[in-house]
């Protein structure tokens, strides 16, 4: 069975969201659409406070004086309305960002002159991936990368291989599962559009073993299509980008490079999906499905929400019980707490994680066991690395790989001591962020 060297084994706590089928949940009142849903520049409002919105317009684009525009994502309106407010607002990944706030009309009305439906089969890969840059569509799995630019490679990287990563380890989170379950010719359809699109010679698909309706419907989906399902060991982080190029091809992608360093390109479930949406039906990324589980919800469920949509309104659709103590946007290794929960679903919200207990350990100096060494999928030593973040010492965070931890949270679950390991990575590199950005203006002074 395929896998990747070292990781771990949580519990995964499936059972209480993956046999809910998909709901649609109803347009919120309201929606706020930040301006910045992925990685790369962030996009200008398009509109101004009273215009009218109709659903699937764009209300944010690149912005046009910034040179390294390509690397965005437009934001198109998820419900037809009234743009009440253009002001910054919280964000679950930051405290302020500049919104679009939509005040929904009823009426639910689409944009006239979205691109006509279409079968892929007339398409150039040029066409494609226009119509996937102006459909917004970023990798739906959480890191919010542009789809578009993740399938341009330059001509100096040749990509021979496509990867639809159906691992979904993250504990608790079951909304990849219920696409590929309920939605499998169209996620198929979507990941050979990708593959058309990049022209590779290998197409592949990566699902654990603990999912084998879901591995048996994509293998009926893709069979005589040039597709091979792969069966992955179920192991915490089988679905990380490098860990699963290495499951299935025993290709290594180097310390600080990309996948395209190796020829490969992955590609999520949701992300599949919203391609095919996209290119066959002209509709723009404005929804997406997210798992609210945990033991502070009283119906686990998973929701097909508009993008904008209050995190509150699906809490309250789950029957959030009273007195919870914490909320995750995201699962419990690599999801990042959040404190109001006015704020909305974007792009990269594949969960919400309700927790009734939330007791944060005392923690205390390190014992030196090697546990985190023997669990870090990246082979670092995460011991040394808090041992410098705890000291606030960079340069010895940065002689340990610290840019090359991507924070899954391995060496946080098995450490005895309760060391909050990944929480100091994640200052280091912020620090380390703001530290890089000050230089130009220094050595401008």
């Amino acid at each position: 069975m395929k896998t990747f060297r070292r990781g771990i084994h949580p519990r995964e706590f499936k059972e209480l969201s993956k046999d809910q089928a998909i709901q649609a949940l109803p347009a919120p009142p309201q929606v706020v659409l930040p301006m910045s849903q992925h990685l790369g520049v962030p996009c200008v409002p398009t509109v101004k406070k009273g215009d009218a919105v109709r659903k699937g317009q764009v209300v944010g684009e690149p912005d046009p004086s910034n040179p390294r525009r390509f690397v965005s994502a437009p934001v198109h309106a998820s419900i037809s309305g009234k743009v009440v407010a253009v002001e910054p607002r919280p964000t679950p990944l930051a405290p302020s960002v500049l919104c679009v706030v939509v005040e929904n009309d009823g009426q639910d009305a689409w944009l006239d002159g979205l691109p006509a439906e279409t079968d892929p089969a007339t398409l150039d890969a040029n066409s494609i991936k226009a119509r996937i840059q102006a459909a917004g569509i970023v990798g739906m799995g959480g890191a919010g990368f542009p789809t578009h630019v993740k399938i341009s490679p330059p001509p100096e990287k040749p990509i021979d291989t496509l990867i639809l990563n159906a691992a979904e380890c993250e504990p608790f989170l079951t909304c990849d599962y219920r696409l590929m379950l309920e939605r499998t010719a169209e996620v198929v359809e979507g990941l050979l559009i990708l593959g058309k699109a990049l022209a590779v010679k290998n197409v592949l698909v990566g699902i654990e073993a603990n999912k084998p309706d879901a591995l048996a419907a994509l293998s009926k989906a893709a069979e005589g299509r040039g597709v091979r399902v792969e069966m992955c060991k179920v192991k915490y982080p089988q679905g990380a980008e490098k860990q699963l190029i290495y499951a299935l091809t025993r290709r290594v992608v180097p310390a600080g490079g990309l996948p395209l360093e190796v020829g490969v390109v992955v590609q999520n479930v949701a992300t599949a999906l919203a391609v095919r949406e996209a290119v066959c039906l002209g509709k723009p990324l404005i929804e997406r499905v997210v798992t609210v589980t945990g033991d502070g919800v009283g119906q686990p469920s998973n929701f097909l929400v508009r993008l904008g949509t209050p995190f509150r309104a699906l809490l309250e659709a789950a029957r959030m019980h009273p007195g919870v103590r914490k909320v995750v946007a995201g699962g419990p290794m690599m999801g990042i707490a959040v404190g109001n929960l006015d704020v909305p679903v974007v792009k990269g919200t594949s969960g919400l994680l309700v927790l009734q207990e939330a007791e944060m350990p005392d923690w205390r100096a390190c014992i030196s066991c090697g546990r985190c060494v023997d669990a870090c999928p990246m082979g670092l030593m995460p011991n040394e690395i808090s041992i410098a973040c705890e000291a606030k010492n960079l340069e010895a965070a940065a002689a340990a790989n610290l840019m090359d931890c991507f924070e899954c949270g391995c060496c946080t679950y098995v450490c005895p001591a309760k060391r909050p390991i990944v929480h100091w990575v994640k200052w280091a590199k912020a620090e380390a962020a703001k530290k890089k950005a000050q230089q130009p203006k220094q050595k401008a002074g």
